[in-house]
């Protein structure tokens, strides 16, 4: 289990195959990242259960990058 306390904003956030895709904007509420915006100014979500691991000041989820932001969400999960 991942102790969400540990992912803070500013994070680089990694894929499985170690590649840097993203940088934390904040934890939305308690299952939810929200990434910080992208070169065209949008958001992306990615849910807790991705993340693998956040050792080494990273949070590493479990797919590839490309994966990864195929299936992102550009708005947060509905409560």
């Amino acid at each position: 289990m991942i102790n969400t306390d540990q992912i803070k904003p500013d994070m680089p956030v990694v894929c499985s195959e170690d590649g840097q895709f993203a940088i934390v904007d904040h934890m939305q509420g308690t299952n939810t990242i929200k990434l910080n915006k992208d070169k065209t100014g949008q958001h992306h979500y990615i849910p807790v259960s991705w993340v693998s691991s956040t050792a080494g000041g990273k949070v590493k989820v479990d797919r590839p990058g490309e994966q990864a932001m195929a299936q992102w969400s550009t708005s947060p999960p509905s409560a």
